[in-house]
């Protein structure tokens, strides 16, 4: 993997799915993204897209209350649709997948420093990605 740093498109495999999402038909864009975040969530053994689906991940995020807009020199140029609410689980069950494999590409950092970087990138848009607790009507008490 060619990596230059530790943001979600810093690295030659997400940079091609940056690409491949500029060269889709705006509708097959999500399609796209959905496919990356459902294998790697299912994959058995080495996670061959975890990179695509970090990336897929900070786009969705890009959408959410709190999130943080995609760096536009690696990631796609075009704009994106705008996601279902669905894509948020998924984007967040594939994060903890892939920060949950030892062997993956946590284990592709040589600088401690970068994978604690890289880790920290990984919690925040996991928590961006997190739906809000549902809120609780309180019932009035009376004494």
């Amino acid at each position: 993997m060619g990596t230059w740093d530790t943001g979600p498109f810093d690295n030659d495999t997400a940079a091609d799915f940056a690409n491949a999402l500029d060269e889709a038909e705006p509708e097959a864009r999500e399609a796209l993204i959905r496919g990356v975040l459902i294998r790697t969530i299912d994959a058995t053994g080495y996670l061959t897209e975890a990179e695509e689906a970090v990336a897929a991940a900070a786009l969705i995020a890009a959408q959410c209350p709190r999130g943080e807009p995609v760096d536009m020199s690696y990631g796609p140029e075009t704009p994106m649709p705008v996601f279902p609410s669905d894509l948020r689980v998924l984007a967040d069950e594939a994060l903890a997948r892939i920060v949950g494999d030892e062997d993956g590409p946590a284990s592709n950092w040589v600088d401690p420093e970068d994978w604690k970087q890289w880790r920290a990138i990984l919690t925040r848009l996991r928590a961006v990605l997190a739906p809000p607790p549902p809120s609780i009507a309180l019932f009035d008490v009376q004494s």
